[in-house]
């Protein structure tokens, strides 16, 4: 357990919690030891991920779920849609507070704090941006 939270930088209490959720499933040993193998290493950074984008337990769960069911099965893709509307609900709203705060920015402080960004996020910013302009001509 101590070389899988040294492999994902995070605290062995931290894995004995998500294993305790059933997020980690550890194989077992004769002597009943867990065992903690490289798709627990690829769980436990999964999750990590998750948590910084903060992203709830439940919804870590469910794309957990999704991540390992190799059938498309309909009732999941359902989830997955409703948890895609969700999130983009979240970050529209974020995005609204985000905007008039970038726009008051000069171009110099833009390209500055844009190069923190990825050119996926960036693209993406500006994506969400342009339609939400879109939104506000329309609904005015």
């Amino acid at each position: 357990m101590g070389e899988l939270a040294s492999l994902a930088n995070v605290s062995k209490r931290t894995i004995d919690y998500y294993t305790h959720l059933g997020l980690l499933q550890p194989k077992r040993s004769n002597a009943n030891y867990r065992i903690y193998d490289e798709e627990a290493l690829e769980d436990l950074k999964f999750i990590v991920e998750c948590k910084h984008l903060h992203f709830p337990l439940e919804t870590i769960r469910q794309k957990m779920e999704w991540r390992k069911n190799n059938e498309l099965n309909e009732k999941l893709l359902a989830q997955q849609v409703d948890l895609f509307s969700e999130q983009m609900k979240k970050l529209n709203i974020e995005l609204s507070q985000f905007v008039p705060s970038l726009e008051k920015l000069s171009d110099d402080q833009k390209h500055t704090l844009c190069k923190r960004l990825s050119k996926d996020s960036m693209a993406l910013v500006e994506s969400l941006s342009l339609l939400l302009t879109k939104q506000v001509v329309g609904h005015s």
